[in-house]
Parts: structure tokens; C-alpha cells; sequence
């Protein structure tokens, strides 16, 4: 093989390697600085609560309602 072969390879990892470490600092970057990610998160931790709190009202009622119907016979 000739000596352009191996420069040309040596190049080409070089600028691969390049690509991907500002690949992974552009994505590290856009995590940590994101607010409407921040936000839409908080907004979702939230509704999420809302959601378990239902989910408990609804089979609290459906076991008390099915005890209280128990109860009339």
C-alpha cells in the first residue's frame, strides 16, 4: 500500500473524531441549557401526580361502593 493511502486514512479518523467529540459536547450543551425542557418535565412530574392521585380516588370509591353494596344484603 502507498504512504498517500495511510495519510489519507490517518485524515480521515482525524476529522471523524473531531465530528463526534463536537457531537457529544453539542448534545451535553443542549440538555443542561434547555428551559422549555425544564419546563416541559416539570410539567409532566406534575400531571403525573394529578394522574395517581385520580387513579387512587377512583379505586378507593369502587372498593368502598363495592364494601357498602356488601353491606345492604
Amino acid at each position: 500500500m502507498s504512504t498517500m493511502f495511510y495519510v489519507v486514512c490517518i485524515v480521515a479518523v482525524v476529522f471523524a473524531a473531531d465530528t463526534y467529540q463536537k457531537y457529544l459536547k453539542m448534545k451535553h450543551q443542549k440538555q443542561a441549557n434547555d428551559p422549555e425542557l425544564e419546563k416541559s418535565l416539570a410539567k409532566i412530574e406534575l400531571l403525573e401526580e394529578r394522574i395517581r392521585v385520580l387513579e387512587r380516588i377512583v379505586t378507593e370509591n369502587k372498593h368502598d361502593l363495592g364494601h357498602e353494596i356488601e353491606n345492604l344484603k
